[in-house]
């Protein structure tokens, strides 16, 4: 599934990353931050792509809301992980980068539609 959307793109992008660093995280998280992770990051391209099939333009936007508001969930648990040594610096810093690069896109979307 391919969206055209760049920000859908990009969410997409920070949903594989965000899979792939919660692999090696404590068997004890899986349904703890493991799952608050994953479910928050996935949460962003869903929601795009969802908001997109609506038949209005308002009902777009609050998709585009939800998505925001799953991307800070998903930067917050990110730094969670990093503080309690789950992520090392470097992997944090890549899920930040691709957390702030999606909420901003992410606001230029909503501003642009409304």
């Amino acid at each position: 599934m391919k969206n055209k959307l760049e920000v859908w793109a990009v969410a997409h992008e920070l949903t594989l990353l965000v899979y792939d660093l919660t692999k090696d995280f404590p068997k004890s998280e899986e349904f703890g931050i493991t799952s608050q992770l994953r479910r928050g990051a996935s949460s962003i391209p869903a929601n795009i792509i969802e908001g997109q099939a609506r038949q209005y333009k308002k009902e777009f936007v609050q998709f585009l809301y939800v998505s925001r508001g799953s991307a800070e969930e998903t930067h917050y648990h990110a730094f969670l992980a990093k503080e309690l040594g789950y992520l090392n610096e470097s992997d944090y810093e890549k899920v930040d980068r691709l957390c702030i690069r999606v909420k901003m896109m992410l606001n230029k979307l909503i501003n642009s539609i409304k």
